[in-house]
């Protein structure tokens, strides 16, 4: 991906954190069979045993790779090899290093793209979208977004409606998986902002309304036709951003 500019070897030195950064990976997901080959080797039991669980090949390669590459990332920040590390799960389902270290990570993958966030404690949430014509696009704001977004949302232009729907869709899923909540937690209890061209945010939440001001949202588009969101706890943190390219080799920072 063009965006991202230079290479750099990918050394523990260079993948400290502190609570002013928030790492953000990016990674292909159509990796040669070989390369594949190498990931999987490196997943836990009950890992193996979910990839062997999809029924298409291709779904089965994504998951390899995003878990595979994630316990690479992880393994570097840890000091620990990929396949030693152990992950424990929220009642929600949402995993964390075990033990922690501090770290809190969240991963999204969609179509041929995974996106990682990681801090330092710092709960942190990530979503990531491939941006294709819905031909539901109506029904699923209707039953997904609050009164307020399906009211913006329904005066954007029709050009710009595609790309409202998906900047919606990614803040709101990337909220709730900072949460650590689910799929349980009301989507039509919070809003966010979802103009094209509109900084992204929280805008309000029921009841809490202290929750605007606990966690930054960040937008960015990590590939053609992909948008994402990034949600962060707290203020006072900048974004580094990572291309994952190679299992053997290296990596290249924006």
């Amino acid at each position: 991906m063009t965006e991202y500019g230079y290479r750099r070897s990918l050394e523990p030195a260079g993948l400290d954190l502190t609570r002013d950064r928030v790492d953000v990976w990016a990674t292909r997901l159509d990796f040669d069979p070989q390369r594949v080959k190498h990931l999987a080797g490196l997943l836990s039991p009950d890992e193996q045993a979910r990839a062997a669980r999809f029924r298409f090949a291709v779904h089965r390669r994504r998951f390899i790779v995003a878990r595979g590459v994630l316990r690479t990332l992880l393994g570097r920040y840890t000091n620990a090899a990929p396949e030693s590390v152990r992950l424990k799960y929220s009642p929600a389902g949402k995993p964390s290093p075990d033990p922690d270290h501090g770290l809190r990570f969240n991963l999204s993958h969609s179509h041929e793209l995974a996106l990682y966030a990681i801090a330092y404690e710092r709960e942190v949430g990530v979503d990531l979208e491939y941006m294709r014509p819905l031909e539901d696009i109506e029904r699923l704001a209707a039953g997904t977004f609050s009164a307020r977004e399906n009211a913006v949302w329904r005066q954007l232009p029709d050009a710009q409606k595609q790309e409202g729907f998906f900047n919606c869709w990614t803040r709101k899923e990337a909220y709730i998986k900072a949460l650590g909540q689910g799929l349980s937690y009301p989507l039509d209890q919070f809003d966010v902002s979802l103009k094209p061209g509109e900084p992204a945010r929280l805008l309000s939440v029921t009841g809490t309304p202290q929750e605007v001001t606990r966690w930054t949202f960040q937008a960015f588009n990590p590939g053609e036709n992909y948008v994402a969101a990034l949600v962060v706890e707290g203020q006072g943190w900048y974004m580094r951003r990572w291309q994952y390219d190679d299992p053997f080799k290296d990596v290249r920072r924006a």
